[in-house]
């Protein structure tokens, strides 16, 4: 990661050992919030601050990395587009709203979300910060949307989804995952999102997003 910022799905790209880094730089911003320094990273990964600039650039390179390596966790079920059915559109999409709302629950993607907030907009850009805002919506949602979209028109060209627009459609689909439970979680609302929940939680989401853009084929988005 520093990798293409189109292909969040890079973790295979990744050794075992920066990944580990990574996971180090998201344990500190739960624990340290905005002071994140290259020199917190090297002390808790154990490794040189020449090392972390070599694999990941500067700060706002292992920030992004970092973003990237999180965001890598919510998966994208590939579907195939010839034999696609109901049943495994479902099911991927199931699949991928199960993930995020497991990946947006965690105390560190909260943590991550919440400095990014603070360097969001063109004020921290005068002030010479770095603008993690920016960088957790290119390798966040929008990476998410370029991912998922294509799984989409897929559906679409099966006759499985009838919508007019690719964006539009997911953006639906997101918020019926989403519903108010990012901003109840950056706020301190301490939601009980157990495995129960969010199973039965991205259920319902991908039931209801079918019942709005499902194609009318006779069969009922509850069956799957």
């Amino acid at each position: 990661m520093l990798l293409a910022a189109a292909d969040i799905d890079n973790s295979e790209a990744l050794t075992e050992r920066q990944k580990a880094v990574l996971d180090a730089v998201l344990r500190l911003l739960v624990e340290e919030g905005d002071q994140l320094t290259m020199t917190a990273v090297a002390r808790r990964a154990s490794c040189s601050k020449e090392t972390l600039y070599k694999w990941f650039g500067d700060r706002d390179g292992l920030l992004t990395a970092t973003v990237q390596w999180q965001a890598s966790k919510v998966r994208v079920a590939p579907v195939d587009g010839k034999g696609l059915d109901l049943a495994s559109l479902a099911a991927s999409l199931q699949r991928f709203a199960s993930d995020w709302l497991k990946v947006i629950s965690s105390d560190t993607s909260i943590a991550l979300n919440r400095v990014a907030v603070g360097h969001a907009g063109p004020t921290r850009r005068k002030e010479g910060k770095d603008n993690l805002g920016a960088v957790v919506l290119e390798n966040g949602r929008f990476a998410l949307a370029r991912r998922l979209k294509p799984v989409l028109e897929a559906g679409r060209r099966a006759g499985l989804l009838d919508f007019a627009d690719a964006e539009t459609a997911f953006r639906t689909f997101f918020g019926l995952v989403a519903r108010d439970v990012q901003i109840r979680l950056l706020l301190g609302d301490r939601l009980e999102l157990t495995e129960a929940a969010i199973g039965g939680d991205a259920a319902r989401a991908t039931q209801q997003f079918l019942a709005l853009h499902g194609a009318k084929t006779g069969r009922k988005a509850s069956d799957f």
